[in-house]
């Protein structure tokens, strides 16, 4: 019997979660044993998990799990330097030459335990079985216009919070903008065509901006794109990976220009493959932005939880698409488990 233990998420702000009440008592019909640890600030209060069938247990008490125990979370462990004898479900963000993912990557084959990468959880054809794809680009998007409304103001972008759905930072927003005596932004969104992209082009398009949609046919030149700094508005939505072309670069923060806020959904600040290398590190709720240039001002949005500033509608939109590779725990070995154990494999024994 296969057993899922979702730990409590230990990260500030992180209310997020992978399977829902609804999904663990799916899981639990379907014989699977589900313990859930104990939680004060998950998006789905304890009690209804219990209610589900779920066992309970202290918040962070992973560690003592059984071996046979899958350790499920979404964001990183502490990083104390601990062995990891268990399998863990997670975004591991370690196969892109972060450095950070080296360190993550050796805890696993000291412990001997498993990593299997939410973001390599793929198809036959190589496409990603769930994502918080949607709710990242639309908060990232929200974020970034809130940026360039302080901009507006002379101030810098000050500390955002959890929504309470998403009518209410879109009104929220509505009135921030109405404060203003300038038009919305012009916006150009790269990566228009996936899932992050739809989202930020929704929330822009809710607003009232003017939104350019780029995807792989308009980047395949490599650049450079001087397109991007005609826009007051960039919206990074791409994955970065090797041969992915620069966008903006250092010397654009010089040249001519309109562009003044860049959203980069993605926030690989840390990859060798960083599509806009003039900020080296993500940024915070409690700091959104990075102010890389205060003449001529451009300001860098990096929030690496996105979808939490949703966490609600984010949680329900990832746990129903994860439930059906969940339901297939039984046999780690094939179809999608299996090819994110391969990736582990590559990875680890090159850290």
């Amino acid at each position: 019997m296969a057993h899922l233990w979702v730990r409590a998420e230990q990260r500030l702000n992180e209310k997020r979660v992978g399977l829902t009440p609804e999904g663990a008592r799916t899981l639990i019909e379907k014989k699977f044993k589900v313990t859930v640890e104990d939680s004060a600030t998950r998006a789905f209060p304890i009690n209804e998990y219990a209610e589900a069938g779920c066992e309970i247990a202290a918040q962070n008490s992973w560690p003592g799990a059984p071996l046979d125990a899958v350790i499920f979370g979404l964001k990183e462990l502490p990083e104390d330097g601990s062995p990891l004898p268990h399998r863990h479900i997670m975004f591991g963000h370690a196969y892109k030459g972060q450095h950070s993912g080296q360190a993550f990557l050796r805890r696993f084959r000291v412990g001997g335990g498993k990593l299997y990468d939410l973001e390599y959880l793929v198809d036959a054809k190589g496409r990603r079985v769930a994502a918080f794809g949607y709710w990242a680009g639309y908060a990232g998007a929200a974020v970034t216009l809130k940026a360039w409304a302080a901009q507006q103001r002379g101030e810098l972008c000050g500390q955002v919070g959890v929504s309470n759905g998403k009518q209410a930072l879109i009104s929220n927003l509505e009135a921030d903008l109405n404060t203003l005596t300038v038009p919305v932004p012009s916006a150009i969104v790269i990566g228009a065509l996936g899932r992050v992209g739809k989202g930020a082009t929704d929330l822009l398009t809710a607003i009232g901006c003017s939104v350019t949609q780029w995807d792989i046919t308009e980047t395949a030149g490599g650049g450079p794109f001087p397109q991007i700094l005609d826009h007051e508005l960039f919206m990074n939505c791409i994955v970065a990976r090797p041969g992915t072309p620069i966008f903006v670069e250092k010397v654009d923060l010089s040249a001519p220009r309109r562009l003044t806020a860049i959203g980069d959904v993605a926030c690989d600040p840390d990859s060798n493959y960083n599509p806009i290398p003039i900020y080296d590190r993500a940024t915070s709720w409690a700091n959104p932005v990075h102010r890389i240039t205060s003449n001529q001002v451009m300001d860098v949005m990096a929030i690496d939880n996105l979808p939490s500033l949703l966490p609600m509608e984010s949680s329900k939109d990832y746990a129903a698409q994860l439930l059906d590779t969940l339901l297939r725990m039984d046999d780690m070995s094939a179809n999608v488990w299996a090819r994110a154990e391969a990736e582990f494999n590559t990875h680890s024994t090159t850290t």
